[in-house]
This record gives C-alpha cells, structure tokens and sequence, in this order.
C-alpha cells in the first residue's frame, strides 16, 4: 500500500487544522469589520466573491500542477516532478500579475457591472476594499501553487504552519488598524494584503531544500516549457473553469441578493462564512484524495484509488456530522458575533441549520468525488456536470424561488442545495461505471 494509516493521518490532520484557520480568519475578519456597519460587512462580502472566483482559479491551476507532480512521484520520477513545480510556480505568477493589472485598472467597471444596484456607501468601502487586496493577488497564487506542491509530497503540515503565521498576521493586523486605528475596510484589507506577501515568500524559500521530493534548487528557470504547461492545463483548465464558473455563479446570485436589502446582503455574508466552518473536514479531505490519489494512478494502481476512496469518504462523513453538531449547538453565541439586527439574525440562523442537514448528507458525493476523478484524469466530465448543474439546477431556480416565489435568500440556499443533489447523482454514476479507468486496468 502507497499510503499507511498514520501516512493518511499525517496528511488529513494538518489539511483539516489548515483549513480551519483559513476559514476562522475569514470569520474574524467580518465580526472585526461588523462592527463597523453592515455597510461595511456587506461591502467586504461582495468584493471577497470576486476574490475567491480568482483565489478558486488559481487553486484548480495549482491543483492542475500537483496531480502532475503528484503521479510522477508515484512513478518515482523525481526530476520531472521537480520541472513540473518550477513551470506551475512561474506560470501562476506571470497570469496573476496581468490579472492584478487589470483589476486594478478597471476596479470602477468590474464594480459597477457586478454590483451597481447597491448603495454609494457600500460602494465606496467596495472599491477601497477591492483597490487594496488585488495587491495580493499574485502573491496568493504563488502560495497556492506552492501550498498544492507540498500536499503533492503528502506534507500537509508545512502548509499548515505557513498558514497559521499568515492568519496571525492576518488577525493581529485586523485588530491593530480597526479597533486601534479605526480604518474600517481598508483595516481589514492591508492585514490580508501583507499577510499573502508573507506566506508566499516564505512558502517559496522552503521549495528551495534539495532534500524534498520536490525542490526548485537546480530546477528553477524563468521560462516556459510548453509540454510541462500543457499536462498543467490539462487538468487545471476544466478543473479552473469549474470553479470559476462556480464562483460567477455566486456572484450573479449575489447580485440578486443585492436587491433585497442590506439585511439579506449582512445574512447572506454570515451565513456564507459560518457555512465554511462546517465543510471545513470535507475540504481537507476532498485535498488529501487528490495527493492520495495522484500518487495511486502514478503507480498504475487504481485498486488502490478505489480503497483510499472508500476509506476517505468514510472519515469525511464521519466529521462532517462531527463538525455541523458542534456548528450548530454553537450557533446562538455565533450569531451574536456579528452584531446583526433581528431581520438578518433570524435569516442567518434558518439558513445555518438548513446547511448543516444538508452539508452531513450530501456534500461529500457533491464534492469529494470529483477531486478522485480529476486526480484521475477525468476532468471533462467533472466540468460538463458542475457547469450545467450550476447554470440549469441552481441560477435559474434562484431567480425563481427568491424573487418569483418570493422566498428571498431562504430561496437561493435552497437552489443551491439542489445543485448538490444533482452533482452527487451524476458523480456517484459515474464512478461506480468506471470509465474513469482507463481501460487497459479495468
């Protein structure tokens, strides 16, 4: 076996740990700035929708170069799994400098078009926000090109420790410059900013020890090789449409949020970021099958993809009833956090403990499944169901649970847990028929 138990625990546990201070910064940040106004806090949430389609898309392209990186190590092919992570790390930083530009140059027309139905209030804390944390962006790109390089080796826990420093960086920032210096969203953005700088450097260096599996010493060049950064976009591209789709899909969603008040935009924004909070388990595990099973199909040995999937989707549902329990006999003091009117309390709470049913029945199939897949090769069809499913299950019955039957946000949840149902069906069929496998080792 390519994987012991303590190997799996070694790369579950850090990944889990990971996650959670990723998404309990993004908590800290919106209670920080929530205290400053739902303006404010409604501001941070729209921009950070536009952040995470680019974070999202450089994520898949990081992906992309660590289920490369990742199979030529299971074929113990160490040089070109080196080659593989210099080509992944240059190509995220040439991409996301020229989409930093862009952000930065056109910010009142990517605003406007998005966004334009909302207040000039949350508008101005929008672009001071947005103008700030696209400084960042080739920097978190760098981070998670080097971030999926190390869960490639299956060393999560460096991961980890990158991103503890940056998240205290983050928070200790947060506190400073809104409760000390009272600058509002710019408070929170300059942290996020300096934080990401933080963690790519360091992230970097540590690539640099020749006594990795993978290492950048004698292999880093500041040039292209077109076959490398094709087998990279093999997998990155269907993987990056995937996600950014899915992203752009939120993001016409929130625009329909928009129009019901900055009470629904507050609750919405909440909810979004305690909903983290209880896939936090599945997103780790969801990262630990592609490392696991990129090495599998490296090996050529897709009995041993299929056991690791078993076993892996069992931990996953195991901690995700663990993980929404807890969320949920939490959600009175969560709530309280935020300081939120009744209107936005009320909805945060029914859509907290509509999530939470459905995050521990269905997410894992909806989620988890696909990244064995595209760890496999089979990025195509995981892009077909997900954009489909996206634009036909959930923005089309959003528009009319929320506005046409006039459910509002409650509506757009429920659309969205639709959508789950209907990527876990396709997944699941899929995989049981196995054309995933090619077919010489079926």
């Amino acid at each position: 076996m390519l994987f012991t138990n303590k190997d799996i625990r070694k790369l579950i546990i850090p990944l889990i740990i990971e996650q959670f201070l990723s998404v309990f910064v993004g908590m800290a940040d919106t209670v920080m700035v929530s205290q400053t106004g739902e303006a404010a806090i409604s501001a941070v949430s729209l921009v950070d929708t536009v952040n995470v389609l680019l974070i999202n898309a450089f994520a898949a392209l990081a992906n992309g170069g660590a289920v490369v990186a990742g199979q030529f190590l299971g074929h113990k092919n160490r040089k070109e799994s080196c080659k593989v992570a210099n080509q992944l790390l240059v190509f995220a930083g040439i991409i996301s400098v020229i989409i930093m530009a862009v952000m930065i140059g056109f910010h009142n027309n990517l605003l406007q078009g998005v966004f334009g139905k909302i207040s000039d209030e949350v508008m101005s804390a929008a672009k001071t926000y947005l103008l700030i944390t696209a400084l960042s962006i080739p920097f978190i790109a760098v981070y998670n090109a080097g971030a999926a390089l190390f869960r490639a080796m299956g060393n999560s826990k460096v991961t980890m420790i990158v991103t503890l420093i940056m998240n205290t960086i983050n928070i200790v920032g947060n506190a400073v410059l809104i409760f000390g210096f009272h600058m509002g969203v710019a408070g929170v953005a300059i942290p996020t900013t300096v934080s990401r700088v933080v963690a790519a450097v360091i992230i970097v260096a540590l690539l640099f020890n020749e006594k990795r599996d993978i290492t950048l010493k004698g292999f880093f060049k500041f040039k292209l090789t077109g076959s490398i950064i094709k087998k990279i976009l093999y997998i990155g591209v269907p993987n990056g449409l995937e996600n950014s789709m899915f992203q752009l899909g939120k993001i016409v969603v929130l625009s329909l949020v928009a129009t019901f008040g900055t009470s629904a935009i507050a609750a919405n924004a909440v909810g979004n970021t305690i909903a983290m909070f209880q896939i936090i388990p599945g997103l780790a595990i969801g990262m630990a099958m592609v490392s696991v099973t990129a090495q599998c199909v490296g090996a050529r040995d897709y009995e041993q993809v299929k056991y690791y999937y078993k076993k892996l989707m069992k931990i996953a549902y195991a901690t995700m009833f663990l993980i929404n329990l807890i969320v949920v006999a939490l959600l009175p003091v969560l709530i309280k956090l935020y300081n939120l009117g009744t209107e936005a309390a009320e909805i945060t709470r029914w859509i907290i403990i509509f999530h939470a049913i459905c995050a521990c029945l269905i997410w894992p199939l909806s989620f988890c499944i696909p990244n064995t897949l595209r760890a496999a090769n089979d990025v195509k069809f995981c892009l077909i169901v997900s954009v489909v499913s996206m634009w036909a299950v959930r923005i089309a019955p959003s528009y009319i649970l929320a506005d046409n039957l006039g459910l509002g946000v409650k509506g757009i949840w429920i659309a969205m847990i639709l959508d789950w149902c209907v990527r876990s069906v396709c997944f699941v069929i899929h995989y049981k028929r196995g054309k995933w496998i090619p077919k010489q080792y079926r």
